[in-house]
């Protein structure tokens, strides 16, 4: 298909600006809790501190790993069912209502998971349970792209979401770091909350919940009101697995580039994950970054993807899709090579910042695809079947980083196996034929 050839397709009305706000609020909400949860603090409060004196051979972080890996499956089985029983009449708002609620008592709940190994498996329980709702509720939040925006500002929107996600992980983790974690002794942050029996991190799943129900509501009882509701087939739950069948043979029948895009993006977001996943490892052990330092390198990486997510979405708008996915990929695997070959925490920094500009504009412009590729009130099927395609390659990334760490006996080494999972997604959207957008003018 070439560039520009869906010029035939009617206008899609765009949303006000404070309903796109609305929008990108919400996921300045939802990055934040899975920073805080998934990532930075209960995660390695669970592995530390709680299951710190688990009796057995059992290791926490082989629990966590475990626990996530559920999580993971949940989410591969429920997101195609789920798109596709939010593309029915009004349901959008409603699901993504109720998986942020969930979300949000999930978070609050975890306030009770003390310092004590018989805490565990309560915490594991709420972690993988609060990432499966979070990670859910994206189908429907996605989904609603096209109705917050036309072909000629799809890019910036969701390049405007993703920055704000990005900006919503730095202000929080500040917070939760100024307030509640830093310092010495047996009181932290300038709360003086104590550490005994985890009252600190406790206190942070607290700010944590009211930090994502306050940044969802507008979504929820705002906006989508006064956005047009897209007509369907009413669908049951159980109902959408027969549907999602004939929705796969469908697009299959109507585009083989959308199961080829599918697979491509499924690789490179994969890549992209390993990259902020185990940039903190490599920084650490390899470059000689402090573990103070890799705080503050975690909040440049966040500020520095969001601005990229923006420009890139500039870009986007005016040039495609797939030319911001294929520069953006090639620039990373050329800077990860030269990472792999320096030596010392200026190296790190500048080259983990540089990683971090591209990682931006890449999943900004990757999730625009998507919607554009999908037809008129099949978002939801579109990126129910893109958040399963993300989970059902999650093992490549973290497979090959260690493959390659045992097979050349260097943490180093584990940037090539990150730099090969980012090839393979770069040749293969080089396969991809992208659909067009519309002429500007």
């Amino acid at each position: 298909m070439s560039e520009r050839s869906r010029v035939d397709q009617p206008p899609v009305p765009s949303a006000g600006r404070s309903q796109v706000l609305a929008w990108a609020l919400w996921d300045c909400g939802a990055t934040g809790l899975n920073a805080i949860v998934v990532t930075f603090v209960f995660s390695v409060y669970l592995t530390g501190a709680v299951g710190g004196d688990l009796p057995g051979d059992t290791s926490p972080s082989s629990l966590l790993g475990r626990a996530l890996a559920i999580a993971g499956l949940t989410v591969a089985l429920l997101a195609p069912a789920i798109g596709i029983w939010v593309d029915a009449p009004g349901r959008r708002r409603r699901v993504l209502a109720a998986l942020t609620a969930l979300a949000v008592v999930l978070t609050s709940a975890m306030s009770l998971v003390r310092d004590d190994y018989h805490y565990l498996w309560l915490g594991l329980v709420l972690l993988a349970a609060a990432a499966t709702c979070n990670d859910l509720a994206t189908v429907p939040y996605n989904a609603m792209l096209r109705q917050l925006s036309t072909p000629l500002t799809s890019g910036r929107v969701s390049g405007f979401g993703l920055a704000m996600g990005y900006l919503g992980s730095v202000v929080l983790l500040l917070v939760a770091y100024l307030g509640f974690i830093g310092g010495d002794g047996d009181t932290r942050g300038f709360l003086g909350l104590p550490v005994e029996g985890g009252q600190n991190v406790r206190g942070v799943m607290l700010l944590t919940a009211a930090w994502f129900a306050l940044f969802a509501l507008p979504l929820i009882f705002g906006a989508p009101d006064g956005l047009p509701e897209l007509q369907g087939e009413k669908v049951g739950f159980f109902g959408a697995y027969r549907k999602l069948w004939s929705e796969i043979s469908g697009e299959w029948k109507r585009d083989h580039n959308i199961v080829y895009y599918l697979f491509a993006s499924a690789v490179f977001r994969d890549g992209l994950a390993g990259v902020f996943t185990f940039g903190a490892v490599l920084g650490v052990n390899v470059y000689g970054v402090s573990d103070a330092d890799v705080l503050l390198f975690g909040v440049s990486a966040c500020v520095v993807a969001a601005a990229g997510a923006v420009v890139g979405g500039l870009f986007d708008d005016r040039l495609g899709s797939k030319p911001v996915i294929v520069g953006a990929l090639t620039l990373m695997i050329t800077v990860g090579l030269t990472l792999l070959s320096l030596s010392g925490p200026v190296a790190f920094w500048v080259c983990g910042l540089l990683l971090c500009l591209f990682i931006g504009p890449t999943l900004a412009s990757g999730r625009t695809l998507m919607m554009r590729m999908s037809m008129d009130g099949k978002e939801g099927v579109a990126f129910g079947l893109y958040a399963t395609t993300g989970r059902a390659v999650s093992f490549l990334a973290p497979w090959l980083f260690f493959t390659f760490i045992d097979v050349f006996d260097t943490d180093r080494a584990g940037i090539g196996g990150l730099c090969v999972v980012l090839s393979i997604g770069l040749v293969a959207m080089l396969a991809v034929k992208t659909p067009g957008r519309m002429s500007i003018g």
